[in-house]
């Protein structure tokens, strides 16, 4: 019995001299020093969350000081920094499986081994086990601004990817999360037996997504012609005409966009014109132009559309002379931009630019 005692007085005795000067209550929720956070970030459909305690300077040396270079580090204070993934994700290009993970790091001066693991539930990195490694990747750090206070956040946030960056002290280290196309594409299907299936812009937004990802084209198709058979209309006749295009099959796709012009009205069809303009398509864009001005020619969009036009033919008398009729019929809320367009005319600019 005594010694029963004694181990469990030596094992307590090992915990707590592993705890800092100021060591926080194992028993009790109280105020801690090293308050937990927690950030949460939807890269495409996937749900990445990061739970985690931030521990401050309070200015001390932190990186090759109290966190000392070649050694696994906690990633954080307290308990396992947590982070969790609803789907699979590609960390810095390399898989991560759906799930928990918790999250250790070995820093150095000119790269960081950042790690998940497979066990979540510890205190610390003191009984890291690199047989539990779920994934590993190499990292460099950068320059930061001071952070007092260990920090997590996403950064350059794109549709498909983030960037997971820890900041402490004048460090941060950048983490590329990219989602999984397949989870992504997965999650769309399963929206498409519920209630989306029944309006024509559920498959339209799905076959779009593919569209702009340039992703499994082909089932793409066969969803726009789902949203045609809910109900045919100017932007499902567009979208299939544009996989269609992506898919080289180019003579359908001429029909089907000549179908679409025919459907539009003044507003989707010069949309469609700026939208090609930012895109760099200037001969797609005119064409969308000409078809504005042909089937609605008195339509302050119309006189727009022809100004656009006449720019771009070098006709800076005519293409004042649309703009002000532009003007004259637009909706207040339109006047100010036009306004700036027409300034630029009679400055001889070119506003397709």
């Amino acid at each position: 019995m005594q010694a029963k005692v004694f181990r469990g007085v030596l094992t307590l005795g090992i915990l707590l001299a592993a705890l800092p000067a100021a060591a926080q209550s194992l028993v009790m929720s109280i105020p801690r020093q090293s308050q937990r956070a927690m950030i949460s970030q939807r890269i495409a459909l996937t749900d990445v969350t990061i739970t985690y305690h931030r521990p401050l300077a309070a200015g001390r040396k932190i990186f090759g000081g109290i966190v000392p270079y070649g050694q696994v580090w906690r990633a954080g204070a307290n308990e396992n920094t947590i982070v969790e993934v609803g789907d699979p994700v590609a960390i810095e290009g390399q898989v991560l499986p759906k799930g928990t993970y918790g999250l250790h790091m070995i820093p150095d001066a000119g790269s960081w081994t950042v790690i998940f693991s497979r066990n979540s539930t510890s205190w610390g990195s003191f009984t890291y086990d690199p047989k539990e490694d779920a994934l590993r990747v190499t990292v460099k750090p950068i320059a930061s601004d001071m952070r007092e206070a260990l920090t997590y956040e996403f950064d350059d946030v794109k549709p498909g990817s983030a960037v997971l960056t820890l900041h402490w002290e004048t460090v941060a280290v950048p983490i590329h999360v990219a989602a999984d196309r397949e989870a992504t594409l997965a999650n769309i299907r399963n929206q498409l037996r519920n209630t989306a299936q029944y309006i024509w812009d559920g498959w339209d937004d799905a076959a779009t997504w593919c569209l702009d990802t340039k992703t499994n084209l082909e089932e793409a198709l066969g969803w726009t012609d789902r949203s045609i058979q809910v109900e045919d209309r100017f932007e499902n006749e567009m979208t299939k005409s544009r996989i269609l295009h992506e898919l080289k099959r180019d003579t359908e796709a001429a029909a089907l966009r000549d179908k679409a012009i025919g459907m539009g009205n003044a507003i989707q069809l010069y949309s469609f014109g700026r939208q090609a303009q930012i895109q760099g398509s200037k001969a797609e864009a005119l064409n969308y132009f000409r078809a504005v001005v042909k089937r609605f020619p008195d339509h302050w969009l119309g006189h727009l559309a022809q100004s656009r036009l006449s720019v771009a033919a070098g006709d800076f008398t005519g293409a004042l002379k649309e703009i002000q009729a532009a003007q004259a019929g637009a909706p207040e809320v339109n006047k100010p931009a036009l306004q700036n367009l027409r300034k630029r005319i009679e400055n001889k600019e070119d506003i397709n630019a």
